[in-house]
């Protein structure tokens, strides 16, 4: 781990006022930035390090949450007004430096950050803003404590060790008036921050500097995304793939997770098999009724049976389309990929 000397100040890497964003992209390819740090770190719901590692390089670009981008868009317009919803909650002055920071001890660090924020003491502190949707706001609590998610909490503490400040303010709004918002404070912690640097900068030297792709750690869906974005489409005529011994390390374990699934499937379908039986029981009882009650154990429960009709296209009337309307077919029903993964035994090795 890293020596923790906090006797410091900022450096200036650039004034990025009159920056284009193709010159501020360049500057931010010159190291690891606060939303890089959650990436780095395994914890990024939108990016991989690997997806990372490739915009470091220039070799793809990968912009956070890059299929949304509206919200993306809504986000950076709102700032200012987000901004000025937490001056006005807390009382404090807040404020923009149009700088890129970077750290003088660790120089792949670096530090472009919302606002400022003049403390009532005389102290400074650092204001990130953020904006959600209604349904994702729980994601700033965890069994009713309040939390900074935890890919927001590291490019938090990704800036405090850049700027050596002791303090980052979050406000997201989550609403359309100024009493949906959240704000949450973290006060600097020098032992995430000394693990951060090591992880941090063993990235940056390890595998971008060395050019040296680093392994995939994310969650499934993550890093499936990552991989498509990469690797473009299916190739059937693409030979075939000898893996590793570190991937064969990795097959042998899937192997014995697809065993032990199995068994806890079985289980699994004859308790479903039995809910599917009551259920059924219940339903025949209650016949064209959408509605039922039940009072069992001092506890009165309401059972529903209710229809879900959706309209939709057969199979049968999508051919008759098909074949009395081609054109019509054509413009309007597209084909759709996805890949689907199977392992099978092809032989068995001779003892």
């Amino acid at each position: 781990m890293p020596t923790m000397d906090t006797a410091y100040e900022p450096l200036v890497l650039v004034d990025t006022s009159a920056l284009t964003e193709e010159q501020w992209l360049d500057y931010r390819r010159l190291g690891i930035g606060g939303s890089d740090a959650a990436a780095v770190l395994g914890i990024s719901p939108f990016r991989t390090a690997r997806d990372l590692y490739y915009d470091k390089l220039n070799i793809a670009a990968v912009v956070d949450d890059d299929g949304n981008w509206v919200a993306m868009r809504m986000g950076h317009l709102l700032e200012d007004l987000v901004a000025e919803i937490f001056s006005r909650k807390t009382g404090f002055k807040v404020y923009q430096v149009k700088k890129m920071f970077q750290h003088p001890q660790y120089p792949y660090m670096l530090a472009d950050v919302d606002y400022f924020i003049e403390l009532p003491g005389g102290g400074t502190a650092i204001l990130e803003i953020k904006t959600t949707n209604y349904n994702a706001k729980g994601n700033w609590w965890k069994d009713g404590e309040e939390i900074v998610p935890d890919y927001y909490e590291a490019q938090g503490r990704h800036y405090m060790a850049v700027t050596n400040l002791d303090e980052v303010y979050f406000c997201c709004l989550y609403g359309n008036n100024e009493d949906e918002v959240i704000i949450r404070r973290l006060k600097r912690d020098l032992s995430y921050e000394s693990e951060l640097i090591a992880l941090e900068e063993y990235f940056w030297t390890d595998h971008v500097q060395a050019r040296v792709p680093p392994p995939y750690r994310e969650d499934g869906d993550t890093i499936l995304a990552s991989s498509q974005r990469h690797t473009g489409p299916a190739n059937p005529d693409a030979g075939s793939v000898e893996l590793r011994q570190d991937l064969k390390d990795r097959f042998a374990e899937y192997l014995a997770l697809q065993k032990q699934k199995k068994s806890m499937d079985h289980c699994a379908k004859e308790v479903e098999k039995e809910i599917e039986r009551l259920r059924a029981i219940i339903t025949a009882e209650m016949g064209q009724s959408c509605h039922a009650h039940c009072a069992l154990d001092g506890v009165d429960y309401e059972i529903t049976y209710n229809p879900v009709r959706k309209r939709a296209v057969g199979k049968d009337d999508l051919l008759r389309l098909k074949l009395l309307h081609p054109d019509i077919y054509d413009e309007f029903v597209g084909v759709s990929e996805y890949r689907k993964f199977n392992v099978k035994q092809v032989k068995a090795e001779a003892a």
